[in-house]
């Protein structure tokens, strides 16, 4: 589906986003493993039906917020200046999508930092992030020139949404602030330069 998307799948995704909140206020509060199905459906006012009818597993529940900082990262980074160096463009976006710009950004990051903690959550992590990679992929694709090496735009996609995901699991681990030194903005741009600084595709475009 190209365009906008219609009312009714903004309807879902807006639907999915609460959920998730819901689920993450509650995982943060008492653990995943200790969570219910049944208790996130009733705290977001749905039935439990309803709630399966969008996740299959209550571990997933999360996943559309974890989900929604690497989504608005691709999207800024596609809507980057098309003569913006590519390694420069990645890095300032990332920056902003891991820079929380209110109270509610904010109250994501600190749950954000309780879910990474949760080894029950680890698939899910690791499913977001491989999702992240795949649009990021095909965004790069869209600005490198014909005839780029479809290897290359592989491995740079890879590095990238790496080294966003190792600054977020680094910063959970850490007693760090939400914004200034350590913060995910700061480990974000250090490992983006630290993982891209070798790759080919970055000194050519750059």
């Amino acid at each position: 589906m190209t365009g906008r998307p219609t009312l009714t799948q903004r309807r879902r995704d807006a639907t999915r986003l609460e959920i998730a909140r819901t689920a993450a206020a509650l995982f943060a509060d008492r653990g995943a493993e200790a969570t219910t199905a049944e208790e996130i459906a009733l705290a977001a006012g749905i039935s439990l039906r309803t709630f399966y009818r969008y996740f299959s597993v209550k571990e997933d529940a999360v996943a559309p917020l974890l989900a929604a900082g690497g989504r608005r990262w691709v999207d800024l980074f596609a809507q980057s200046p098309a003569d913006l160096p590519v390694r420069e463009a990645l890095e300032r976006s990332a920056v902003a999508s891991l820079t929380p710009a209110d109270d509610a950004a904010v109250e994501a990051m600190q749950w954000t930092r309780s879910l990474l903690r949760d080894p029950r959550l680890a698939g899910t992590w690791q499913r977001v992030h491989a999702d992240s990679e795949e649009r990021l992929r095909a965004v790069l694709a869209e600005r490198c020139p014909d005839g780029t090496d479809v290897l290359e735009i592989r491995l740079a996609a890879a590095a990238a949404t790496a080294a966003i995901r190792v600054a977020l699991e680094e910063w959970a681990l850490s007693d760090a602030p939400v914004t200034g030194p350590a913060s995910p903005q700061d480990l974000g741009a250090r490992c983006m330069r630290e993982l891209t600084a070798g790759l080919r595709l970055w000194a050519r475009a750059s």
